[in-house]
């Protein structure tokens, strides 16, 4: 069985999961302006935390909204490093769009076939999200029966970080929708063949994040500086936040 490269890994996370995830950052924060996320959140929520600076409420706001975003970004590009390093050692495939839904990955590894539905974290969904990747699961496992699938093939919910102490997801009434809950360690491992793995990734990591961080750094203080001018603008009374004002700009009905 093929090892990991790890020069050649280390260049891959440089360039297909750090450099885009840098430049995604900078283009929402480049774009993002006052108007465009105080609609998207709540602004009882600011008022409960007693943020009474403009400063503190442009900086709350913005990191409430890049956070919401980077998740989002990041996720999908570990997604892609580990179908990437699962093709390399297994011959693994991202599955194809269209034809199987909660499925991103499908791979061979010790006669038997999986299909890898792949997750950031172990608390990704609510029961009937959960129900429903178990019946594409189902379904996917049937597609590819008729298909001459041969090997057994099993489902996976694999997650890039976490835990969970008992993998096996058993349903109640019908065993078809039984499936494997993988996470952290165990994720990385089953598609690498690699137990340190997950470790092994911080240091690239590292590496790429120290010569990229500055220039966003000095984009983001901009972007404070500018929306806290904007809300000063918008939302001061007297010197302070008018939180009539904050409220009536978010929610008041248009007549």
């Amino acid at each position: 069985m093929k090892k990991i490269n790890y020069s050649k890994l280390d260049k891959f996370i440089a360039t297909d999961v750090v450099k885009p995830f840098y430049d995604k950052r900078i283009e929402k924060l480049t774009k993002t302006k006052l108007r465009d996320i105080v609609n998207r959140k709540n602004p009882y929520l600011f008022k409960a935390k007693n943020i009474q600076t403009a400063g503190d409420f442009a900086k709350d706001i913005l990191d409430a909204f890049l956070s919401s975003q980077e998740e989002t970004i990041f996720g999908d590009l570990l997604e892609n490093l580990a179908i990437h390093i699962n093709r390399d050692i297994f011959g693994g495939r991202k599955a194809e769009e269209g034809k199987f839904r909660s499925i991103d990955l499908v791979f061979s590894r010790d006669n038997k076939l999986y299909i890898v539905g792949i997750k950031s974290g172990p608390n990704w969904g609510n029961a009937d999200q959960v129900n429903t990747m178990r019946k594409n699961f189902k379904k996917a496992r049937e597609i590819l029966k008729k298909e001459g699938e041969k090997k057994k093939i099993i489902a996976v919910n694999g997650c890039m970080y976490g835990r969970d102490n008992v993998p096996l997801k058993k349903h109640k009434k019908d065993s078809k929708l039984n499936y494997l809950k993988l996470c952290g360690q165990k994720f990385w491992e089953f598609v690498s063949d690699d137990r340190e793995l997950y470790k092994k990734l911080i240091k690239p990591l590292d590496k790429e994040v120290k010569k990229r961080d500055d220039a966003f750094k000095e984009l983001y203080i901009k972007k404070i500086n500018e929306m806290t001018e904007d809300i000063i603008d918008l939302f001061r009374t007297k010197n302070l936040l008018d939180w009539d004002k904050i409220i009536e700009y978010v929610s008041k009905a248009k007549t």
